[in-house]
């Protein structure tokens, strides 16, 4: 029988799984308190829970009102018969001859999805929902996008030398669903909206302790130890992992630096979830690094050593991995 533990958010509190690793809290701070402006300077994580970035969509946006207002126009939306949802490269599958899709995608109408959901609860097949925001999207909901806090945001850019904007991604999830972890190559504002998820989160520096899929494999970027059972046997350093949670509900930010691992799980019993996130392109590398190099830095040296190797080679059978 799986163990849990109770984390809380302001006055609720939620049942969910505990795991093999320690943990310590995210930070919670104001964005008028300097603290918070620091750890987003310095590539570490908050959660922010005054900053008002969606609040046009937090009280208008659920099921219904998406349904209603957001168009016509297709949106991709991800199957799985567990509740895991670990994201993949169609284009790298013919890589590794024994892979096995984890999940199947398909481009839905918004009512189709709806419609996917309601049946999934009775066939036991759950859904998950990611689309890019753009023109497509109807009049009302180009107006909630407009309400957003981009005077905050944008300044946070700026401040911090990213890039541009690279996506405003919709998500929504069915309650239970969890995306594992894995780490992106952007930074992102992470934005509730309807729901609550738990975060957890590991820095730059657990890198050798969570054992990455080559970056030849289809869900490169994705860890390839099972939290619900990790096989200390085949990844021993697993044993040494310690990460940060929390948990984020309506109206919370939370800032995701580059390269971090992070965990997603819609609480489970407590209803869908509806995210919106803020992926902006890192900072440019520095002209002259400085030693010893920092952890962000050396997981991208790692990982173009393992891309340049893989490309060389042209066969993935003849990379022994791991590299280091």
């Amino acid at each position: 029988m799986s163990q849990t533990t109770r984390l809380t958010h302001g006055k609720k509190s939620f049942e969910v799984k505990k795991y093999t690793f320690a943990t310590k809290v995210i930070p919670r701070l104001s964005c008028h308190n300097p603290e918070c402006e620091e750890r987003i300077a310095n590539g570490l994580p908050v959660v922010i829970p005054d900053v008002d970035l969606v609040a046009s969509a937090r009280h208008k946006w659920n099921i219904d009102y998406l349904h209603d207002n957001i168009g016509d126009g297709k949106f991709m939306t991800f199957f799985s018969s567990s509740k895991k949802f670990k994201f993949y490269d169609d284009k790298k599958c013919p890589n590794v001859k024994s892979f096995k899709k984890p999940m199947e995608q398909e481009e839905l109408t918004f009512d189709e999805f709806v419609q996917k959901i309601n049946k999934g609860k009775s066939k036991g097949q759950r859904c998950y929902l990611q689309q890019a925001l753009n023109e497509t999207v109807g009049e009302n909901i180009v107006s909630d996008l407009e309400g957003f806090n981009w005077n905050w945001v944008t300044a946070q850019q700026e401040k911090n030398s990213f890039g541009p904007l690279r996506d405003l991604m919709l998500l929504i999830g069915q309650e239970g669903n969890i995306t594992p972890v894995h780490y992106d190559e952007q930074e992102n504002f992470f934005a509730q909206v309807y729901g609550y998820k738990r975060f957890i989160l590991f820095p730059p520096e657990e890198f050798p302790n969570l054992y990455p899929h080559p970056t030849y494999h289809p869900c490169d970027r994705q860890s390839q130890v099972d939290f619900d059972n990790p096989d200390f046997e085949k990844f021993p350093k697993f044993r040494n992992a310690t990460g940060f949670e929390t948990i984020v509900g309506p109206g919370d930010v939370l800032y995701i630096p580059i390269l971090w691992w992070h965990q997603v799980e819609s609480i489970p019993n407590e209803g869908h979830t509806i995210s919106v996130t803020f992926w902006y392109k890192g900072r440019p590398p520095p002209e002259k690094p400085t030693y010893p190099l920092n952890a962000q830095i050396k997981v991208a040296i790692m990982r173009n050593i393992e891309k340049t190797i893989a490309e060389a080679l042209n066969n993935p059978d003849e990379v022994r991995y791991p590299l280091r």
